[in-house]
């Protein structure tokens, strides 16, 4: 019996792109729905849930706390964009781990990489810089994206209540890069997941797209660049969360930067968003 090959040529799969993808709930018409009867009920349950309403006492309303409403209006809100973030996992003995250059410098050049690459705390930081700030606290912050540097996009929602430490968010990072997405203990909403590519499709069409760059010859004062912007104009900040190089996306509109001396990335990230955050905030009161 002969054996049987496969025929040369063939060329291999190309693996897709891994995203979380939602659930399509398929929505009927208001004419095929159909409204089911209540099941007729005899009199002797008609005697009782009389019985039932008579002895129920009135329950008034409490006074509580009223709940604090943000007027939007016609004013623009604020999404943040972190470039080329250094997320990635591997097998490290029996577990998988955030890769970062304190812990993993071994491993690294084993595999003959850059420990210098490998700056996961400046993700952390960015991040919780950007959902501590006064635009999401007051409601202004309408959607946080992350891309790393493997490709994947993640959403983080505003609401989320990310870890304060290091050691947990690297936890928390590995557990959403393996099951793609991140639940809520309550109402199992997802806070975070990892969508579909480009993250230009989730953009609002009347958004203006600014990228920060230290390397940018645009020199700006931060608060007077956002008072000039549209108050009906949503604001797309872009800002690299890498430790070496420039973002270079096509989307962004315009490169800017709001520091005139010479420091480490690290602190323009941070001096960055806490600029972008606090003059974003200010311009959207003042109208």
């Amino acid at each position: 019996m002969k054996r049987v090959y496969k025929m040369k040529g063939q060329k291999r799969k190309k693996k897709e792109e891994k995203y979380d993808k939602e659930e399509q709930i398929e929505q009927l018409d208001d004419n095929d729905k159909v409204t089911p009867q209540p099941p007729k009920k005899s009199k002797t349950e008609d005697v009782e849930s009389d019985k039932e309403e008579k002895l129920e006492p009135v329950v008034h309303d409490l006074a509580g706390i009223p709940i604090v409403t943000v007027d939007t209006g016609n004013k623009g809100g604020v999404i943040f964009i972190l470039e080329r973030a250094s997320l990635e996992i591997a097998k490290v003995g029996k577990t998988y781990q955030l890769l970062s250059s304190d812990e993993h410098a071994n491993y690294l050049v084993r595999n003959k990489r850059n420990p210098a690459d490998y700056r996961p705390d400046i993700a952390f930081q960015a991040i919780q810089t950007i959902l501590d700030s006064r635009v999401n606290k007051s409601g202004r912050l309408k959607a946080l994206y992350v891309r790393t540097e493997q490709g994947l996009l993640l959403e983080i929602k505003p609401h989320a209540r990310m870890p304060r430490t290091y050691k947990r968010f690297s936890g928390l990072i590995v557990q959403l890069l393996q099951k793609l997405h991140i639940t809520a203990s309550g109402n199992g909403e997802k806070l975070l997941r990892v969508i579909k590519n480009p993250v230009t499709q989730y953009l609002p069409v009347n958004s203006c797209k600014i990228g920060f760059s230290h390397s940018s010859e645009k020199l700006v004062d931060a608060y007077n660049y956002v008072g000039t912007v549209n108050n009906e104009l949503d604001l797309v900040f872009v800002v690299g969360a890498m430790a070496h190089g420039k973002i270079n996306d096509e989307y962004v509109e315009d490169y800017i930067s709001s520091k005139q001396f010479i420091c480490s990335l690290f602190s323009i990230l941070k001096i960055n968003l806490v600029l972008i955050c606090q003059c974003s905030f200010l311009s959207m009161c003042s109208f």
